[in-house]
């Protein structure tokens, strides 16, 4: 089957974005109305500024230790990054993440030029492996906290269906891994290209060299965000215990990863209304502490529009040239 020709590709981009944009709009005027928006409003305006400073260096702080950790991983690939080079190119990706419908444009963007070195194949597969890492860290604490207060005596007691959705992202994430090891078995080209990305997985997380900073950085990079969240529910009031932050708020950023909202806005809202009622809180208090992560989130990211507005035509021009002709063979 011939390829869609580039024009007929844009539009249906054009279009993707476009609904992404409009469930993003309807999802949160459907929370305005459900969780007592105005309730919501008032609670943020009237947010703890320490508290939300303090989530704000949390989120930079996360920024740090996820470029490192995308510098080590591709590092282990035998793709060299400055680490000035690193923080400033995720800077840049978040921002485009969290401004664009999609959610990886950014990284795309920074696998592409991040290429020169080692080829834009293992400049993305550096990518892919340590955004998975971020990924399986936050839902590893997740599914250890619920079982840990569910089996443990005096734990908290969970509703069914909250139990019964945690069942659901496990068995999900399992049946993904089983559905890897399979397509890795499958004859042509999916095959090898699935072995050669689980075989590059493991060289950059589990290799002897650097588990042991992979471990430390995964660890980091999720306490900072769990750490933003549960001050920015204190800026509103909200007090959080360490179970409801290690169980109930990797539940509500993973929401983020459903690509059918911009940056998350909306679904990662309404999980929060629904399930910081687990932990005391109202859920208009719930909604104000998801807006205020999602604000603090995007003003933490700023300096990569500082990236952008600094960068010159001429020195942005001589940069891809440079890194066109080190892609040369």
């Amino acid at each position: 089957m011939a390829a869609p020709a580039p024009g007929v590709s844009r539009r249906r981009r054009a279009v993707v974005r476009l609904a992404q944009a409009a469930a993003t709009i309807a999802l949160l005027v459907l929370l305005w109305r459900i969780a007592d928006g105005a309730d919501a409003l008032s609670v943020l305006l009237a947010a703890d500024a320490v508290w939300l400073l303090a989530a704000l260096v949390a989120l930079t702080l996360h920024t740090l230790l996820a470029a490192e950790r995308w510098r080590v991983t591709a590092g282990a690939l035998g793709l060299p990054l400055a680490w000035s080079h690193a923080v400033r190119e995720y800077y840049l990706a978040q921002l485009v993440n969290q401004t664009v419908p999609g959610g990886v444009v950014g990284d795309a963007s920074r696998a592409v030029r991040s290429r020169a070195q080692a080829g834009l194949t293992i400049a993305a597969q550096a990518v892919v492996v340590e955004r998975l890492a971020g990924q399986v860290a936050v839902l590893a604490v997740m599914l250890g906290a619920f079982t840990v207060t569910a089996v443990v005596p005096g734990g908290l007691t969970w509703p069914t269906w909250v139990l019964a959705l945690v069942a659901v992202i496990t068995a999900a994430s399992i049946t993904g891994l089983l559905l890897l090891g399979a397509a890795a078995r499958v004859p042509g080209r999916l095959g090898p290209r699935v072995t050669e990305l689980a075989r590059t997985a493991g060289t950059a997380l589990a290799g002897r060299r650097v588990i042991v900073r992979q471990l430390l950085l995964s660890g980091g990079t999720t306490a900072c965000i769990l750490a933003a969240f549960a001050f920015c529910a204190r800026a509103v009031g909200v007090d959080l215990s360490i179970a409801a932050v290690l169980s109930l708020v990797p539940l509500i950023l993973l929401t983020m990863l459903i690509p059918l909202t911009i940056s998350g806005w909306g679904l990662r809202e309404g999980a929060a209304a629904a399930l910081l009622p687990l932990a005391g809180a109202t859920a208009s208090e719930g909604l104000a502490t998801s807006v205020a992560f999602g604000l603090v989130a995007l003003a933490s990211v700023l300096p990569g529009a500082a990236i952008v507005w600094v960068r010159s035509p001429d020195r942005a021009t001589r940069s891809t040239a440079s890194h066109d002709a080190g892609s040369k063979p």
